[in-house]
């Protein structure tokens, strides 16, 4: 029950931490005013304005039996109490007293006058109206062959402090709820801050100096983030540097192998030894590129599907079709996108005949799926196809050009933008790639 119920209260909370903080705020301010206002306008107004209306009705009583004693002049009676109660008082001369009420049930002054005049002079003897006037009451009580017409003031049957006690109720809830969205603004804003540097470095975008603000927890998980993000390029800068001198040291001697191949007279051999050095100079090339990959570039805004269509046109392949979708503008490397899609679409022009591209916008992701026709990969090769020099021999018919990097370099690429790639089985029988980038 308890399990049903908290997983119940986190599907309908908010998800982020700024209107969780500010429900965490607000509603023990909203319950105890809310709980404030209930006890007030129990204990304090409505009995307030109950004893108040039963004094003026008893008034009212006192009159109307003063009046009909004999012993007092009637004129007198009238002005004694209009000026001393302060009751605007008028005898009419109407035999038939027939008026109907206007129920106003949400009206806490009408209920309470109504059940106090029935209780003393009875359901049909009066009539009264709080809407006629806006600081009168019409109130109106049959007598004889006519009526008494009082025009009482509001303020003696309700208390004027209940608009002063909502006001100061309100008013300081709400500046007090105004104060706590503004600093809760400024305390989860450095979160935002270095939830948002993170996101950007993690997907290999060049970041600038981030500076650490906020609470002191927030200030030094800032600290450390940042630290740890010039360790993480430092170490990036060195390994460069390291593969940079490695591609210089080795490929000297390869030149040197390949002069001295030049003057050897067996043409076989010779030839042989020469693919065996192409093939170690390509891998070599390749391996390089792969390690680089991910940080040689800076991220722009590019044009996604214009970057598809100028890649397909160079292959001048008629059997590659493109389904041409509207412009969809991506934020990333585009030299290692164009590289990503060229390594895909190498593997499929090498092994297949026809091949189909696919791209779409879906919410915040952009899809891109690349079928063909060929032999495909079989499910139990679809993660170890994405391990650097990996090779299917039974599935495709290897090329000896091919050093088993493309797909790790695409993967890598693809991941290093926050993105991720999935290999399937094709409608048209062959292989089904399919790329996820956030937009």
């Amino acid at each position: 029950m308890f399990y049903g119920l908290s997983k119940y209260l986190k599907k309908i909370l908010p998800k982020q931490l700024f209107y969780r903080s500010l429900i965490i705020v607000a509603a023990p301010i909203i319950i105890m005013q809310i709980t404030i206002s209930i006890v007030f306008f129990d204990s304090l107004w409505i009995k307030t304005n109950k004893g108040m209306t039963k004094a003026l009705v008893n008034e009212i009583s006192t009159f109307v039996e003063v009046y009909n004693n004999k012993n007092y002049d009637k004129e007198e009676t009238t002005n004694l109490f209009s000026v001393y109660q302060d009751l605007n008082i008028e005898f009419i001369q109407d035999e038939n007293f027939n008026y109907n009420f206007d129920e106003r049930w949400f009206s806490p002054i009408d209920r309470t006058l109504r059940r106090e005049l029935k209780s003393r002079f009875g359901s049909d003897e009066f009539w009264f109206n709080t809407t006629s006037y806006k600081e009168l009451i019409d109130l109106r009580i049959k007598y004889q062959s006519g009526y008494f017409k009082f025009l009482i003031p509001r303020d003696r049957v309700t208390s004027s402090s209940a608009r002063i006690f909502a006001l100061w109720i309100t008013l300081p809830a709400i500046l007090v709820i105004f104060i706590a969205i503004l600093f809760l603004k400024n305390q989860t804003r450095p979160i935002t801050k270095l939830a948002e540097a993170s996101e950007r470095f993690g997907r290999g975008e060049d970041v600038e100096e981030y500076r650490p603000s906020g609470a002191l927890e927030i200030r030094k998980a800032g600290l450390e983030f940042d630290r740890m993000r010039k360790r993480i390029l430092r170490h990036l800068n060195q390994r460069s540097e390291m593969l940079s001198g490695i591609s210089h040291d080795l490929r000297t001697p390869l030149t040197r192998i390949k002069l001295q191949l030049a003057f050897i007279k067996d043409k076989e051999i010779s030839n042989k030894l020469s693919n065996d050095v192409d093939e170690m100079e390509k891998m070599l090339n390749e391996y390089l590129q792969f390690s680089k990959s991910n940080f040689t570039e800076k991220s722009e805004k590019f044009n996604l599907s214009e970057l598809i269509l100028s890649i397909v046109k160079k292959y001048e392949n008629e059997n590659i079709l493109v389904d041409k979708q509207s412009e969809i503008f991506f934020t990333g490397r585009k030299n290692l996108i164009k590289r990503c899609l060229n390594n895909l679409l190498d593997n499929a022009v090498n092994f297949s005949k026809n091949i189909k591209v696919k791209n779409q916008k879906i919410k915040r992701s952009v899809l891109i799926f690349i079928e063909d026709d060929g032999p495909g990969i079989p499910p139990s090769e679809y993660e170890n196809v994405f391990k650097p020099f990996y090779k299917v021999d039974k599935s495709r018919n290897q090329k000896k050009s091919s050093v088993g990097l493309g797909l790790s370099i695409a993967s890598d690429i693809i991941r290093s933008h926050g993105g991720d790639i999935e290999l399937g089985k094709s409608e048209m029988g062959g292989l089904k790639i399919k790329i996820f980038l956030p937009v």
